[in-house]
């Protein structure tokens, strides 16, 4: 109980005892009659104080109950909240990882990318050095053949030991042309 409802309940039996007493002063009642309504009072008095006391009991419960149920809230909120926090935390740390690996794995593919052009471009460039050093060789071995059969004129039939060594010279840079860049080499100019 409230402690105004408790006031007006005194209120109102101290209002309903007055008509008696206004009564009682009208036919002098006896000391007996005064001390009976006096004890009344008295007791109404107690039974007031007592109903006030125990609605200020449960006031203070109540209170006390509210403010439990106040602290849980805020726990509970704060629990949520925290909860929530490590949510997102967690989230955020998974979205940098899967950043991360795409990243890495971009960077991967990139270097895979070069080390690939890079070969590429080796190999153009050994093909290309193969081709200059066959160009290379089958121009000497023209070049030799060339002499080998100014060698077999005339002034060649004259000296055989010169003839020889044309000869020699034009089957080594054959011989040459062949090591150094296979028979297939050869096979092109139809040597």
């Amino acid at each position: 109980m409230k402690t105004h409802h408790v006031l007006s309940v005194a209120a109102v039996a101290l209002a309903s005892l007055l008509p008696v007493c206004a009564y009682a002063a009208d036919d002098k009642p006896a000391a007996d009659d005064l001390a009976v309504v006096g004890e009344r009072i008295r007791q109404t008095g107690e039974q007031i104080r007592a109903d006030l006391k125990e609605a200020r009991a449960r006031f203070e419960a109540q209170k006390a109950r509210e403010e439990a149920e106040r602290k849980r809230e805020a726990e509970r909120v704060r629990q949520q909240a925290i909860k929530e926090a490590a949510e997102k935390a967690a989230i955020q740390e998974a979205k940098r990882q899967q950043a991360l690996e795409a990243a890495q794995a971009q960077a991967r593919r990139e270097a895979a990318l070069k080390a690939e052009k890079a070969e590429r471009e080796r190999q153009i460039a050994l093909a290309a050095k193969r081709v200059k050093e066959e160009q290379a060789a089958r121009e000497r071995a023209a070049i030799a053949l060339r002499e080998a059969r100014k060698s077999t004129g005339p002034r060649g039939l004259a000296d055989d030991s010169a003839r020889e060594t044309a000869k020699e010279r034009a089957a080594r840079a054959l011989r040459e042309a062949r090591q150094s860049n296979g028979p297939r080499a050869m096979a092109d100019d139809g040597l």
